[in-house]
């Protein structure tokens, strides 16, 4: 379906653009070689001339401009129709040239509006007939000259391709909206990290893989210390630009096979896989040196610090939230100790890995 928007109706009055004009001046090839047989008055070799060869760009400056292009633009196709319908009466109906042009038109009001814009087609279709018919009477011209049949040719071959492209364009350009809509769903929309439900997903599926294929992972919980004081003392906006700087030290400072997220409010957590205990410790405690030493100038009361609790995964473990809880009590510690510091639980009971005061 496509969007009603300004934008996304623009951008399907771009698509059709050429092929419109492609189909007209094919269309207008089959239809000539009829007209030559005919005797018919000078205002409709003008009127087929302009619809050929001039009406594309017309009808692509009147969709473009307008509020809605793609209402627009489905007015378009409906004109389209209701000539086609006069085309064929001004035709006598000769089959072959009438079949061509009207499955032209009947492909474009499938494939934009599906079944409604084709009743809506066929209507306009019968009534410029109607209108063909009374202005040079009902006449039939069941004959198809070779030549006609080589007129009706390129329409036939190429205009199906020109359709198809447009069709193909379109799916590509729905699959990277989709791609796109599908990272959004997933992110945070202040720090552009992962979110919580994205986050708790990744989570599931490493302990998953530590359980069953023996990987080591460790995760972090990450906590401004004093978060509430800071946004009510110096405002949200404020507070933002320190969750937005945590989130760059994150990206910054972790390893590519390393992921962060925004779990809830100022809490962050952090999956490092493959890595010791040391290493995770010494990669945490870089950014919460990173962020300590941070001071802006135009509020230099403003202090930032951060309690991160680390929980290994362990064999004992039941599910992913354990593991979570483990990483929460260690986070908890952390505070517990006097905030500003890294505590790491380790997968060990016995190990305990030093904490700077």
């Amino acid at each position: 379906m496509i969007d009603n928007t300004t934008g996304s109706g623009l951008s399907f009055v771009k698509r059709i653009y050429w092929p419109r004009i492609v189909g007209k001046v094919l269309g207008l090839i089959a239809v000539l070689a009829v007209f030559t047989t005919l005797s018919l008055p000078d205002w409709v070799w003008g009127l087929v001339l302009f619809n050929g060869l001039v009406w594309p760009h017309v009808a692509y400056c009147w969709a473009s401009r307008a509020r809605i292009p793609y209402k627009a633009e489905r007015r378009n196709l409906l004109i389209d129709s209701l000539m086609t319908g006069f085309w064929i009466a001004c035709m006598q109906f000769n089959p072959l040239p009438s079949l061509t042009i009207l499955s032209m038109v009947t492909m474009n009001n499938v494939a934009v509006g599906g079944k409604r814009l084709v009743a809506h087609g066929m209507l306009a279709q019968l009534i410029g007939m109607t209108l063909g018919v009374a202005c040079f009477g009902l006449n039939l011209q069941l004959d198809v000259t070779p030549y006609q049949v080589y007129a009706c040719l390129p329409m036939l071959t190429f205009y199906p391709l020109a359709l198809g492209w447009v069709s193909y364009r379109l799916a590509i350009t729905l699959s990277e909206h989709k791609q796109r809509l599908g990272v959004l769903s997933r992110t945070d929309s202040l720090t552009g990290l992962l979110n919580h439900g994205a986050w708790q997903n990744l989570l599931k599926i490493a302990f998953n893989r530590c359980q069953t294929k023996g990987e080591h992972a460790i995760i972090a919980l990450i906590d401004v210390d004093h978060f509430k004081p800071i946004n009510d003392t110096f405002g949200h906006a404020v507070g933002d630009t320190v969750l937005r700087l945590l989130s760059q030290e994150l990206k910054g400072n972790l390893r590519p096979t390393d992921r962060a997220g925004r779990y809830g409010g100022d809490e962050f957590c952090v999956l490092l896989r493959d890595v010791t205990e040391a290493q995770a410790y010494q990669i945490m405690d870089r950014v919460r040196q990173r962020i300590a030493s941070y001071h802006d100038p135009l509020l230099p009361e403003l202090r930032i610090s951060l309690s991160i609790g680390l929980a290994s995964f362990r064999a004992d473990l039941v599910s992913a939230d354990a593991w979570l809880e483990n990483a929460d009590k260690a986070l908890y510690a952390a505070k517990h100790q006097g905030r500003d510091r890294v505590f790491a639980r380790p997968s060990h009971p016995q190990l305990r890995l030093v904490n700077p005061d």
